[in-house]
């Protein structure tokens, strides 16, 4: 069968999200004329024009719609005549659109309605056997795609230039995997005084009230900018810094995609969600892991950061 037209599902979190890149990548190099569209969620429609080889986005939010906005979904994709779908994460409504829409090669994971799919294999992510890059690669093999490199990599314009300083991401989506706040902090400190380094808080809007708080005691030593970037003016901003500290969480990632080193601060007890799975996909970049968060020092960081710093 020619393929002519690809549909790729992905619009979920944005760490998870650009983890998908190569097996987008691995797509492309097997059907080099296809034209591909990708759906996802809203908010990264920035970051996903971006990526190498994605000739249209669709945004689509990741919760339940009403049938109607599902049928209006699916007679917008059905006048694009997809000859292949990739669903990369795995959703009962996402199946039933790819059928809806007469897509005749519907490819995904065998759970949530997978009955749907023509081409399916177990979800094993949860085993954390591998890199969750390794498993988005797994699934298009299954169409005879595959690619012989794993990076991550947006093409950005700006950034080009690389400032004196050091990002520091403290913040996680789930608390259990948080090294305390204070030992970010203390961390600041001594990269700002030993280093003479300029230290950039980041996060989300939902962490506004947080850094507040976490960094009251601190004045103008540092720039906080929780809230203020959008994903495209994050990654240009990591791109231009020396490195990244921070906690397990997309930002990590995202310093992948654009070449910036990482200490990421992972625990390593958490079923499904240990570094094998979803540490920084990247050369130069450290992983930094206990079963007790707190065992690891600000020490233990500082020595890392001075290592890659080359200070």
């Amino acid at each position: 069968m020619t393929v002519k037209n690809i549909l790729l599902i992905r619009n979920d979190r944005f760490g998870e999200f650009l983890l998908n890149i190569p097996a987008f990548r691995a797509l492309k190099i097997k059907f080099p004329q296809a034209k591909i569209a990708l759906i996802t969620n809203p908010y990264l429609r920035d970051l996903a024009g971006c990526i190498e080889g994605i000739d249209e986005i669709i945004s689509w939010e990741n919760k339940k719609h009403s049938l109607k906005n599902v049928l209006l979904l699916v007679s917008k994709l059905r006048k694009k005549k997809f000859d292949l779908s990739v669903v990369f994460n795995p959703m009962a409504e996402s199946h039933l659109i790819v059928f809806l829409a007469g897509i005749p090669l519907r490819v995904g994971y065998d759970r949530k309605w997978g009955f749907l799919l023509t081409h399916k294999i177990p979800d094993l992510k949860k085993l954390a056997a591998k890199h969750e890059v390794e498993y988005n690669l797994d699934l298009v093999k299954l169409i005879g795609a595959e690619a012989g490199f794993e990076q991550l990599y947006l093409a950005l314009d700006g950034g080009t230039i690389k400032e004196n300083s050091v990002i520091i991401h403290p913040w996680t989506s789930d608390t259990r995997k948080q090294w305390p706040g204070h030992k970010f902090v203390l961390l600041a400190q001594r990269l700002i005084h030993e280093l003479n380094l300029k230290v950039i808080f980041i996060g989300g809007k939902d962490e506004l009230a947080g850094s507040e708080e976490l960094l009251k005691g601190f004045g103008q030593e540092v720039t906080d900018l929780t809230g203020k970037t959008n994903l495209k003016e994050l990654a240009i901003l990591i791109k231009q810094s020396q490195l990244l500290i921070s906690a397990d969480s997309g930002p990590v990632h995202l310093a992948s995609c654009v070449g910036t080193p990482v200490i990421a601060i992972f625990r390593n007890d958490l079923p499904g969600k240990t570094a094998t799975r979803w540490g920084p996909k990247s050369k130069g970049c450290v992983v930094l892991e206990d079963n007790d968060l707190s065992a690891i020092s600000v020490e233990d960081v500082f020595i890392k950061a001075k290592e890659i710093l080359k200070v």
